[in-house]
């Protein structure tokens, strides 16, 4: 994820407008939109591989306006903090032999909030505050963390001590903020896990789906992806029925969390994403492209409504994490093509899925 964030976002805009008011270039192509369901105002990760938490916590916050009405804005740097320790503690017990890095996945933010809750934006610093910047920016925080969680991991040492883990909190407080243990909101103290409590939803009601062909159809696997960590199971569905899903999803009222390839392939900083070559994927070429190394895991968006263009051809509406850039102000318009073939994941709530597909989740 680092090496898109490199590329692009230092010509990022930091907006709180409104996506769906967003009106775009004279010169880009003009959607008609379908269906757009509530999201809640577009936030930007700059500097910092956490796209993965971002949309995330984006999808967690169209989840409480859904169900309560309510507009939350959840902490991502509380997030991150509980999340990289985890990370680091899985590496060690692996001797390294895993990835820790900034990316991550939407499973890393439902464990988080599981096991430690969550807090509001409000409750801790504002990212990048703490080193005198205007936005998360881990690229000073980042340089001193990776070594020090990999000479932990790889250490010589007979018997590992628990003092590593103080100092990589100590790290993880310094930069990200301590995470806290209680705080107020409209006059109410609140514990993060009576906060989590407080929004409304069933943390257990989340699941991932996918669609390869080197596990069977209709059974539970760990998708073999840089970035996903932690050993968390996705169902293996057809590719139709999983573009199903997310058409169903979408047409009940639901947003979806989709992880996936934006690294080339048709995908544009103006806000667009498309299959250059307009060939309708098939379960073949996806799985190729993932087995050569074509396809990757490297972005995490939230798509929340469906479009059609000037020809008809149909289109998501998705909220990045790059603050209010693009032709768009923050939002992409991906084409169904280009999302089939990209895909790698999907992240959404049980309760959108069909009857006969949601039974294997009950």
């Amino acid at each position: 994820m680092r090496r898109l964030l490199r590329a692009g976002i230092m010509l990022l805009l930091i907006g709180i407008g409104s996506a769906l008011q967003a009106q775009p270039a004279s010169d880009s192509p003009v959607f008609t939109t379908v269906k757009a369901n509530p999201i809640t105002s577009i936030k930007n990760q700059y500097r910092s591989g956490t796209c993965w938490c971002f949309a995330s916590l984006a999808f967690f916050e169209a989840e409480v306006l859904r169900q309560t009405g309510r507009e939350v804005d959840l902490c991502e740097m509380f997030v991150v903090n509980k999340d990289y320790m985890d990370c680091a503690e899985y590496h060690v017990r692996q001797h390294g032999d895993s990835r820790f890095s900034e990316g991550g996945s939407a499973d890393d933010a439902l464990s988080v909030i599981r096991r430690n809750g969550i807090c509001p934006e409000e409750a801790m610093p504002a990212p990048g505050s703490l080193t005198g910047d205007s936005l998360a920016n881990f690229t000073e925080f980042f340089s001193l963390l990776e070594p020090y969680v990999k000479a932990v991991a790889r250490s010589r040492q007979q018997k590992l001590s628990s003092q590593w883990r103080k100092g990589m909190q100590a790290i993880l407080d310094a930069y990200l903020g301590v995470c806290p243990e209680q705080f107020t909101i409209d006059g109410k103290i609140y514990t993060p896990q009576t906060y989590a409590a407080s929004l409304g939803l069933d943390w257990d009601d989340y699941v991932s789906l996918t669609s390869f062909t080197h596990h069977p159809f209709f059974t539970d696997f760990v998708i073999e992806a840089p970035y996903k960590w932690r050993p968390k199971l996705s169902y293996n569905i057809p590719l139709e029925q999983l573009m199903q899903v997310v058409d169903t999803a979408l047409d009940r009222g639901y947003t979806v969390c989709w992880g996936g390839d934006v690294s080339g392939n048709g995908f544009t900083r103006t806000g667009l994403a498309d299959t250059p070559d307009k060939v309708a994927p098939t379960q073949e070429s996806r799985q190729r492209r993932f087995d050569q190394w074509e396809a990757t895991y490297d972005h995490v968006m939230l798509i929340y409504g469906k479009a059609v263009d000037a020809d008809g051809r149909p289109f998501y509406m998705v909220k990045n994490s790059w603050g209010e850039t693009g032709n768009y102000a923050g939002i992409w318009y991906m084409s169904r093509d280009y999302i089939a073939t990209n895909t790698t994941y999907i992240f959404l709530n049980r309760q959108a899925l069909d009857e006969e597909l949601a039974r294997h989740f009950k």
